[in-house]
């Protein structure tokens, strides 16, 4: 009785945070939009249904929380293609250290859009010359599990944006929370992402895309050969509708994986997404591959591809 009382409230929350989907519109006022770039080909493949659902180095962006359960060091690299030349980059470590009573997790992220025309009033065609737009964030997490079901994850990262020769820097962090039901691999957890100070770019100030949200992951089937894992998570940032996501993960014999999602967005980046995965041993390490599909409506789609390694 106990275990289905625990699963009607998460239910409900969950419901409540998804009637927040249809909540007023506001007008894009943060800058520093690469921030809430998913960075995991395994997570855009369940629609970034993925707070209570990441078992690799990606938490560091997903979940600081879930680092402290992380019983192996972990790396992950990802690669993106978006349009119009646009590609971002990311990079991962995470690891226990028992020494912290907890574990460390690094993060490294960058968005480049490649030479663009260098246009002015007085050459509005173009000058000849060109002139390129990153993006660049360097976090760092701690991860701590306070009892033996509930953990508590922290990141802060330097933010930089970069037009020609304008800049903006900053700091951000992130506080994520985890726990555990202990029925069916149940998760609950929560997280604000992106809250921090102010940019200042040339004379405007603009603040981060800071979002609170709230998940839960459940393995609906889990025995020697199947497993299937359900995900739903909702947000509230700061800048936008709120939004919903879900997601599901099948996997035989813990090698192959398949997943399917969507985004509930009211804009062109939401949609449907789906992926798959494997996982290979090798002698002490366990190579993970991935590959994340996502309709980008009037877009094309993007492609996402992760490689991970735990040892």
């Amino acid at each position: 009785m106990k275990k289905i009382t625990v699963v009607g409230l998460a239910i409900l929350l969950t419901l409540s945070v998804c009637e927040l989907a249809f909540a007023q519109a506001k007008t894009g006022t943060a800058g520093g939009q690469f921030l809430e770039i998913g960075v995991s080909a395994r997570a855009v493949g369940m629609g970034e249904a993925f707070i209570a659902n990441c078992d690799d180095a990606s938490a560091v962006y997903y979940n600081p929380a879930l680092i402290a359960t992380l019983p192996q060091a972990q790396v992950m690299l990802t690669h993106i293609d978006y349009p119009a030349d646009i590609n971002y980059e990311f990079a991962a470590l995470t690891l226990p250290v028992p020494q912290l009573l907890g574990a460390l997790g690094f993060g490294f992220y960058y968005l480049s859009t490649g030479d663009m025309p260098l246009t002015d009033y007085t050459y509005p065609r173009g000058s000849g010359q060109t002139f390129t737009a990153r993006d660049v964030a360097a976090s760092v997490s701690y991860a701590a599990s306070l009892t033996n079901r509930f953990s508590v994850g922290i990141t802060v990262k330097y933010i930089g944006e970069f037009l020609e020769e304008e800049k903006a820097v900053g700091w951000g962090a992130d506080v994520g929370t985890l726990y555990e039901t202990g029925f069916r691999n149940f998760k609950i957890c929560m997280m604000i992402a992106n809250f921090g100070s102010d940019k200042k770019f040339i004379e405007e100030s603009y603040p981060l895309p800071m979002d609170f949200k709230f998940g839960m992951a459940i393995d609906a089937v889990s025995n020697s050969s199947h497993r299937v894992v359900l995900a739903v998570q909702g947000s509230h940032p700061n800048d936008n509708l709120e939004k919903y996501n879900t997601g599901m993960e099948y996997w035989y014999n813990d090698m192959v994986a398949l997943r399917i999602g969507n985004r509930f967005e009211d804009d062109a980046g939401g949609g449907f997404t789906a992926g798959a995965g494997a996982k290979i041993p090798l002698s002490g390490v366990t190579l993970r591959a991935d590959y994340g599909y996502h309709d980008f409506g009037w877009l094309k789609e993007v492609h996402r591809f992760s490689l991970g390694f735990s040892f």
